[in-house]
């Protein structure tokens, strides 16, 4: 049994892939073909990028109906039944916001909340028309800017691990950031991958969380969160650390709320695991953004979902799971 590890940088992450099989020359030639994938992908979805699809839709699309690909308006149909699904709660159209928080190529900043209204005002899914005989998109109204971020990877991953099945990979991890990882079949060495959940940091202040929360993190009293078994799934996790900043002694991420136009503050973390990649970095979001007050009615939302999530508390931090350790589940 041979080992092919590749990577490379996409959609503002690192994608890595972890191959096993007998033949190592095609190991390779078929992770360097899901890997072309990504970056594809990456051309075609990125709001960064002034000639991809998504670009052109925010700076067209509230003057006139702009085509885009099937492929595409099929992902923004996914994302439509999304946003219904969770309550608006995860919203590809979040843009605005994440520029009025300065998250938008950079670290954030604390808006006034003038401009927090105004940014909230152009967003939501209301605000995006889909024509599906033409394969059209218009939005109606000027601001309104989609940001694929909370499903691209996920999306990218899945569609990564299309292309290793196909090639007839049958053991192999592919990794997107810290976001999302998918795994095909097993290792060589047991029978699922187990893949670790990153704890919170130390230093992490999460805004609204109480004195003994911040202290748990701290000191590193928060309970320990276990590796999860996957074999032919993905597992997407949502954090409100990573990029941050400090205001009024109190971390505030980049993960905002569509509904509120703030950072969400009701979890530290969310974990998805679902068959789909494309739905679990989706969900993991919407997770991360209800908190344990929608933790039952999202993971009504699929038969198989498997969720867990770190909240702060008055006695400190705790973890509610379903599906994904047993001593926690209810």
């Amino acid at each position: 049994m041979q080992t092919v590890t590749l990577a490379r940088h996409a959609m503002a992450t690192r994608f890595e892939l972890v191959l096993h099989g007998e033949n190592p020359v095609a190991l390779r030639a078929a992770g360097e073909e899901a890997l072309d994938e990504v970056e594809r992908l990456e051309n075609q979805l990125s709001l960064y990028r002034a000639g991809s699809e998504i670009a052109q839709l925010n700076a067209r699309a509230a003057n006139e109906s702009v085509r885009v690909t099937p492929e595409v308006f099929a992902l923004l149909q996914h994302a439509e039944r999304l946003h219904a699904e969770t309550s608006g709660a995860f919203d590809i159209t979040i843009a605005p916001l994440v520029r009025c928080w300065g998250f938008m190529g950079g670290s954030g900043r604390m808006p006034t909340l003038e401009a927090i209204a105004e940014a909230q005002s152009k967003v939501g899914m209301s605000h995006v028309q889909l024509e599906k005989t033409s394969y059209t998109v218009r939005f109606d109204c000027p601001g309104v800017m989609l940001d694929l971020g909370a499903i691209g990877k996920g999306y990218a991953v899945e569609r990564a691990a299309g292309f290793l099945r196909d090639a007839g990979i049958t053991s192999a991890l592919i990794h997107g950031g810290t976001s999302t990882v998918y795994a095909i079949g097993h290792p060589p060495e047991g029978d699922c991958w187990q893949v670790a959940i990153e704890q919170p940091p130390a230093s992490f202040r999460i805004a609204g969380a109480s004195p003994a929360t911040a202290s748990n993190v701290a000191t590193g009293k928060s309970p320990t969160l276990p590796a999860v078994p996957l074999r032919d799934e993905a597992m997407s996790v949502s954090a409100a650390w990573g990029r941050c900043f400090e205001a009024d002694g109190q971390m505030l991420g980049h993960v905002l709320d569509p509904r509120t136009g703030r950072p969400a503050k009701r979890a530290l973390l969310a974990v998805a695991v679902l068959p789909s990649a494309t739905e679990t970095d989706a969900l993991a979001t919407a997770l991360l953004t209800v908190g344990e007050e929608g933790f039952d009615s999202m993971t009504r939302l699929r038969p198989n979902l498997r969720t867990l999530l770190m909240l702060p508390g008055e006695d400190g931090v705790r973890v509610q799971s379903r599906g994904l350790a047993r001593d926690l589940d209810e």
